[in-house]
Parts: C-alpha cells; sequence; structure tokens
C-alpha cells in the first residue's frame, strides 16, 4: 500500500467514457437478472430469448477447421484470406445474383457484429458541418445504437409499428434529418420482427441514401432463413452508398467460430481496411478455412431451414390455438407475439415484461420486445432454436400451466 493511501487518501478513479455511465443496461444482461431471482431451482432451462441456435455445427465444417489447425500460430492477415474473400463473392453470385469484386469489395469480419461496431467510427462526422446522425429503425438489435453512441453521434430512432407491418419507409424521416445523417441501419429479414423488406422498398431506401449522401448499412444476418421466397439483399440495389453484412452464425450455426463478411461500396470497404489494423484482423486461418467450406456449400442451409421450419409450425399452431397473436414473422427464426395481457397488471410493468417473468417461472426464457427500443413494448421475441425435443417440452409447460391469450 502507497505511503499516501497509508494515511487516509482516497484513490482518486480515472475518467471513464461518459456513454458508459449513460449507457442502459445490454437486454440480455437484465435478462439473467430476473432469470436469477424467478426461475426455479432444478428445472432445466430452456431459452427462446437470443438468438443462439442449439443445431450442431454440419460435421463438415467442423472436420475443415480441424484439418487447418496449424502447428504454429501465426497473425491472419487484416484483409484475411483471398480464398475466403472469393468464396463470399461467389456465395453472394449464387444467392443474389449480384457480382462483387473480392479484392475491392468484401471484407472478412469476426462475426458481423464487429462491422456493426466499427462502422459508425469510420462514417460518423464530428464539427458544425457534419454529417453527425445515424438513423435506426425500433425496435432493433442493440449494438446499432450502441456503436452510433461511442462514436459521437446522434442517434435519430424510427419506430416500426403493427399498422405498418413492422417495414421501415424512408418518408417517415423528416427531410432535415436526413441532411444530416451519416448512416442508415437497415435490417432485413428483421430482428426482432421477422419483417421482410421486398426490392421495391430497397430501392426506395437506396436511391434516398445516394441523392441526399449518406451510407446504408444492411444487417442482412438472417438472408439464409426463410420458409418460402428467398428474401432479397439490399446489393441488389447497386453497391453505390451500400454495405451489407452477412454471417455465418444462423446460416451454419457457427455463432462461437465468429464468422462473417462485409460487402458492397468499393470506397467504404478501403476506408474499413485502412481503419482495420488498428483494430484487429481477420478471425484465425483455421477458423477462415471452416468458413470457406460453409460459404461453398448450399446444401446444409437447406437442412437448417427445414429445421425452423418444423419448430416455427409447432409454434404457430400452438400460438394460434391458444389466443396470442403473431404478427410479421416472415423470415429468420424468431416469431414477434403479442404478449398477453396480464389478469392483474402491475402499475409500471409492461404487458412484455410481465408475460416474460411469467414464462420465467416455467423455466423458458424469451426477450421483451421493449428492451429492444421504441415500438417493441408489448410484444415478445420468441427465438426458434432450442431443439425439436426442447421444443415439444416447452409447449407441454405451457399446457400444464394454462397460459393463454387476452
Amino acid at each position: 500500500m502507497s505511503a499516501r493511501r497509508e494515511a487516509g487518501t482516497a484513490a482518486r478513479p480515472g475518467p471513464l467514457n461518459p456513454v458508459l455511465a449513460e449507457m442502459a443496461d445490454y437486454p440480455f444482461v437484465i435478462l439473467g437478472r430476473q432469470r436469477e431471482r424467478l426461475m426455479p431451482k432444478g428445472l432445466e432451462p430452456i431459452h427462446f430469448a437470443a438468438g443462439d441456435p442449439r443445431e450442431e455445427t454440419p460435421a463438415f465444417i467442423r472436420e475443415a477447421l480441424a484439418r487447418s489447425v496449424p502447428v504454429m500460430s501465426s497473425y491472419p492477415a487484416t484483409e484475411g484470406r483471398a480464398e475466403l474473400r472469393a468464396a463470399c463473392a461467389r456465395w453472394a453470385e449464387r444467392r443474389f445474383g449480384v457480382p462483387l469484386d473480392p479484392e475491392t469489395q468484401v471484407l472478412p469480419l469476426n462475426g458481423s457484429k464487429e462491422g456493426v461496431f466499427l462502422l459508425a467510427l469510420a462514417v460518423v462526422g464530428r464539427g458544425g458541418a457534419a454529417r453527425d446522425t445515424v438513423v435506426i429503425p425500433s425496435p432493433a438489435y442493440p449494438v446499432y445504437a450502441a456503436a452510433a453512441e461511442f462514436a459521437g453521434a446522434r442517434v435519430h430512432l424510427a419506430p416500426l409499428s403493427s399498422a405498418g407491418g413492422w417495414r421501415f419507409d424512408p418518408d417517415q424521416v423528416p427531410d432535415e434529418v436526413w441532411a444530416r445523417t451519416a448512416l442508415l441501419w437497415i435490417n432485413a429479414p428483421h430482428n426482432p420482427t421477422g419483417a421482410v423488406l421486398d426490392r421495391a422498398r430497397l430501392l426506395r431506401i437506396a436511391e434516398r441514401a445516394r441523392r441526399e449522401g449518406f451510407w446504408v448499412a444492411a444487417d442482412e444476418a438472417y438472408a439464409e432463413v426463410y420458409f418460402e421466397s428467398a428474401p432479397p439483399s439490399m446489393l441488389e440495389t447497386g453497391v453505390e452508398n451500400v454495405l451489407a453484412f452477412h454471417t455465418l452464425s444462423k446460416r451454419s450455426a457457427m455463432t462461437g467460430y465468429r464468422s462473417g463478411f462485409m460487402a458492397g461500396d468499393a470506397g467504404l470497404i478501403a476506408a474499413l481496411r485502412r481503419m482495420r489494423p488498428n483494430v484487429g484482423v481477420a478471425t484465425p486461418d483455421f477458423v477462415q478455412h471452416a468458413a470457406i467450406a460453409a460459404w461453398n456449400d448450399d446444401a446444409h442451409p437447406a437442412e437448417q431451414r427445414a429445421r425452423y421450419a418444423a419448430k416455427r409450425a409447432l409454434f404457430r399452431d400452438w400460438f394460434a390455438r391458444h389466443g396470442i397473436a403473431i404478427e410479421a414473422s416472415e423470415a429468420g427464426f424468431y416469431l414477434w407475439i403479442r404478449a398477453p395481457r396480464p389478469a392483474a397488471p402491475r402499475p409500471g410493468i409492461s404487458d412484455d415484461v410481465a408475460f416474460v417473468e411469467h414464462l420465467l417461472t416455467l423455466g423458458l426464457t424469451a426477450l421483451p420486445g421493449s428492451y429492444l427500443g421504441p415500438g417493441g413494448e408489448g410484444y415478445v421475441r420468441w427465438a426458434l432454436v432450442p431443439t425439436v425435443e426442447q421444443c415439444r417440452e416447452a409447449i407441454a409447460r405451457l399446457d400444464r400451466a394454462g397460459v393463454r391469450g387476452a
């Protein structure tokens, strides 16, 4: 202990970024506290809250990784392996009909969350005349807003609604906001609602960005989880002013591998390449070899879709029979359900939080929509990630508890 401390002088703490002090707890931190308080001990939990697939990563992907683990470890290249960039570009052309130059229009990521967080730091300006605003349709993945705040941006939330089909309309944002916008986040298929934007609406958004001079970041993490027609990509409107994010987490049940990529406007990719060495490198080479195998194969995503379709059918049927309304939920592995109104509402507790707290007493987790921002109040995100057997057990618990809609 120092002489100053021995004399009784209190240590003076160092500074912290004020964004940390003002930032709300991450939704799953809040949910974790509720789980500790409400979930019965000894009852096996079944998790419908986090979008973390419980299906096995396909064997051929695991084998590709195992074969590639080197005897000696070295730093991976900042821009990723050329073979991985090429595999990503080939997949984009097969899936969306969009030709991409793997050298100038593709950059691999440590999971798409890395790119999501860094993008605002790269594009948000400072100073009186700078574009300093990030527009986010809400409810939304919370990292969009957190990243914008760390970048010093103003955040403009554009609430989505049931009446609008949970689809973003660029006309709902005032012209004066667009005039100072640096970045617009689009997430389709949408997390949490599962709504899909058609090509005509994507084109309207892209044309607005090109006319006004801002970037569109299209988070397309759920593009390969669909049940009828395949959702389009923002890249199909052209790559100018557009950056699309894709990941193997949902497509290939590879959340722990942390592998994705961003692709689009060559000028923005070049800027992000210059930025990247200051913050990190690509995933390890052995993970990249596994990713190459995954992007080169289109059979296993179809098998994953069939698994999600079976679980989706189970719960769509159960919710319908018990008077619980489902909205949107066109693609992705979430169901967006209207929370039943409790028989005895509690002051200050929204319907979605009350319903999730009741589920926790049954050993089930789900995510209140209000935790994901304005517009989500009164709804619950139900992730179809447990196994089919766990889904059937969850339905049995709901039946025994007599859970019903309003």
